[in-house]
This record gives C-alpha cells, sequence and structure tokens, in this order.
C-alpha cells in the first residue's frame, strides 16, 4: 500500500497550515527523510520530510492552500507498485493576500567615502522543476513579510537554495524617505596594499567608514611602513552581507585576515571603534600572528553607546542632516564644515549601501546597546597593547578602558573625540609607532 503523506501539526494551537513550495514534483522519486515540501503557520514555518523513500503521485493540495492538520495531502508509491484512485480533494483555503511591509532606506558615513556604484540585480535563484525556488520556510516567511518574491533573492544554501539570512530586511520606515531594499552580494571582503618594509599594519576601521577614513593617519606613519586596509562587509568596497550578531561579523573578518596577511608570520593590528572590537576578537583567536595590538576608542568593553549618533548618522539621507551627527563624533565641531559633510553624503547616495548598514546596526547594536563583551579577550591579550581614547568621546565612554584586566598602555587624549585618528592623527601615529 501506499504510504500517506499528512500535514503534520507543528503547533499545540494549529488547525491549518499554509503550503508553501513542494521539494519533489509528481512522479519523482524522493527518499526516506528527504526534504518534500514545506508548510507555513502563524508562529512557525518548518520543511516536513518524506515518511517513506518511492515516487509522489496523487498530490492534492498546492503551494498557497490552506490545509487542515491530518490532511492527506499526497501518497508515495514503492517502485513498481499499481498506482490506485487518488484521494479525495480536502477542501482548501487560499489565504487572503499579504500586502508588503514597507521598505526602508537607511544611511550615513563617518568619513567621506568614494562614490558606489548602485546595486546591479543579482541572478534570481534557478526555479526547480515545476517552476517552485528552492528555499527554506523561514526564508519564505521572511520574503513574504519584506514583500519581496522570492524567486528574486539569490540563495547562498546548497543548490542555491535560499536562507533565511539571504532575505533582505527593511528596517521601520522613517517620514520623509523613500523605500530601499538591498540583496546580498558574492565575493570576499575588500583588501587593499601599501607596500613597504617590515611588518605590515593591518588597519580595521571603524562603523560607516572606510579605509579611506585612515588617510590622514596614513601621512603621519613612516612612508615605508607596509599597510593592509580591510573594508568591513557592507562599507567601502566589500561586498554587502548580511551580519546576524558580532560573533557572526568577527569570523567574517577572521577569514579576511587570514587572507590579507597569508605571505606574513605575524603582523601588527590596527582598528578604531567597531574596528578596534574586532581586531581584539582576532588577536584572541590568531594570537601567534598579531605582533603588538593598537585599539582606538574600542567597541565592546561596555553597554553604553551614544545610539542617537549611531542611528543619526546610518538614516541621514542629506548632508543638513548628516552634518549634525557627525560633529558630535569630533571634540572641535566646527572642524566639521558643510562641505566636509556634503562630500561624505555624496559618497552614501546609494540607498543599498545606507540599507545594509542600518540592517547591520540593528544586528550589532540593538536596542542601542552594545551586547558583545571582549573584556575577557582583552586580558588575555599576550602581545604588546595600547588603548587610544580621546577624553571628548561622546559616542562611547572612555571610561571603559579601565573595565578590563590586563596588562596594557592607556592613552588618554585631551582635545580628541571618538576620532583621535583624525583629529590628531600626528599624536596617535606617534604612539602607534612606539
Amino acid at each position: 500500500m501506499p504510504t500517506e503523506v499528512i500535514l503534520p501539526k507543528v503547533d499545540m494551537d494549529m488547525t491549518h497550515g499554509t503550503l508553501a513550495v513542494w521539494h519533489v514534483a509528481p512522479g519523482d522519486m524522493v527518499a526516506k527523510g528527504a526534504a518534500l515540501f514545506d508548510i507555513e503557520t502563524d508562529k512557525a514555518a518548518m520543511e516536513v520530510e518524506s515518511p517513506a523513500t518511492g515516487r509522489l503521485h496523487s498530490v492534492t493540495a498546492q503551494p498557497g492552500d490552506r490545509v487542515p492538520v491530518g490532511t492527506v495531502v499526497a501518497l508515495i508509491y514503492a517502485e513498481g507498485e499499481v498506482i490506485a484512485t487518488a484521494p479525495e480533494k480536502p477542501t482548501l483555503e487560499k489565504p487572503a493576500p499579504e500586502k508588503p511591509a514597507p521598505a526602508q532606506p537607511t544611511t550615513a558615513p563617518i568619513a567621506a567615502q568614494p562614490a558606489r556604484t548602485p546595486v546591479s540585480a543579482a541572478t534570481p535563484t534557478p526555479p526547480l522543476e515545476g517552476g517552485s525556488t528552492r528555499a527554506t520556510p523561514a526564508a519564505r516567511a521572511a520574503a513574504r513579510a519584506a514583500g519581496l518574491n522570492i524567486a528574486d533573492i539569490p540563495g547562498t544554501g546548497p543548490l542555491g537554495r535560499v536562507q533565511q539570512g539571504d532575505v533582505p530586511q527593511p528596517s521601520t520606515v522613517t517620514p520623509h524617505t523613500s523605500p530601499a531594499l538591498w540583496l546580498p552580494q558574492p565575493g570576499p571582503l575588500h583588501i587593499s596594499h601599501r607596500k613597504g618594509t617590515g611588518l605590515p599594519l593591518v588597519l580595521i576601521h571603524g562603523f560607516t567608514a572606510d579605509s579611506q577614513s585612515w588617510a590622514p593617519l596614513e601621512k603621519c606613519l613612516p612612508p615605508d611602513r607596509p599597510l593592509i586596509r580591510i573594508d568591513l562587509p557592507g562599507h567601502g568596497k566589500s561586498p554587502h552581507r548580511h551580519v546576524a550578531s558580532f560573533a557572526d561579523l568577527a569570523r567574517m573578518m577572521v577569514d579576511a585576515f587570514d587572507d590579507a596577511t597569508r605571505a606574513h608570520d605575524s603582523v601588527h593590528l590596527l582598528g578604531h571603534s567597531l574596528g578596534a572590537a574586532l581586531a581584539v576578537a582576532i588577536a584572541d583567536i590568531r594570537t601567534r600572528r598579531v605582533a603588538s595590538l593598537s585599539l582606538i576608542a574600542p567597541a565592546g568593553l561596555g553597554p553604553e553607546i551614544d545610539a542617537a549618533t549611531l542611528m543619526g548618522i546610518v538614516r541621514a539621507s542629506r548632508a543638513e542632516s548628516l552634518a549634525p551627527w557627525l560633529r558630535r563624533l569630533t571634540a572641535t565641531p566646527d572642524a566639521i564644515t558643510d562641505g566636509y559633510a556634503a562630500a561624505a553624503m555624496r559618497a552614501r547616495q546609494n540607498p543599498a549601501l545606507r540599507a545594509v548598514q542600518a540592517d547591520m546596526a540593528d544586528s550589532l547594536f540593538p536596542d542601542g546597546v552594545q551586547p558583545f563583551d571582549l573584556r575577557a579577550a582583552l586580558a588575555r591579550a599576550a602581545m604588546p597593547t595600547a588603548i587610544i581614547w580621546g577624553r571628548q568621546d561622546r559616542i562611547i565612554p572612555w571610561q571603559q578602558a579601565l573595565a578590563p584586566n590586563g596588562d596594557f598602555a592607556i592613552h588618554l587624549m585631551q582635545g580628541a573625540g571618538h576620532i583621535p585618528h583624525i583629529e590628531c592623527p600626528d599624536r596617535v601615529a606617534a604612539i602607534i609607532a612606539r
């Protein structure tokens, strides 16, 4: 006898489920335990496995049908088994169409960045036989909530399957902004070099900046010092990527660090703000590869952070709205001229760039706090380590430098805010050179 394929109950109070997609076409062979179809409820989305090995026949429910729990939606016949009359088609409901959720732009820079080309439409995920796209139930639910066509989203899973993390998630819309979505892009993080002699200095910039933000400091470093710059995902020339958490971002940066320093036994490491937190994580994982560690206003040493400025920079879509937030980064606000703000904004005209950074901020700084704690990792630092912090930093309190235990130097710079490498690069360069 054929094996009945029944729509299962996945919630205690579940009475119906929506069949999202069949992974096997009628007449095709399927192995026991292989993905057969996806169902979605108000509370859950899950993949249903095949209860037997054989050929799929007598399909009674199609994608989009709302099916009562316990309904036989298909039969699986063993090889050579006679195909009988199909089961009676159950009474099904078609769910009311959902209104697409509004999408959002986002925005912001700390230092002027090079112009970027708009994100091109990614190649759609190849459909399965029968016109269905390979995607997990969670990805389908996320795409529907975002008002997106699942077929337009490139998948990173096996055989191009769309995962939940592949689905762009628009942020909350603010007044007077136009919708903006972004799609993840393939490829490694962008790495640039300056040639020289001796051990290279690896530079990791802060959130909403890019490798060009190091330019003032680079001019004050010895000209023969080799430099290796890494752009964070969704920053500079690096591809746009979904970042689920700080640990997720740290794994990406360790991979990029390994690629960038493959030709060197050891390097010096310097990071600013979020980049400094990532430098601590890299030094903790690649201890033997890091000759010295320099941290400028590092994140991850306490929960407090100026979330208003952070999101103000991220969301600003015009120079006049960006300038007041940029002025909070420095101890001398008058140094941020309208022209500087305009140049910074010109580098951020691409709404997708602003959107990916807004999503990244939501993952890394939920509810405006720093949820990741790097005090223990910094205390374990075995290499010579220095913390450089501006006394007038209004973004992250310099007192957080006192939180971790360990043997390292703390340099508190008078007349500097959150970006001393831009405000007083010569003084910062002298500390790093030592």
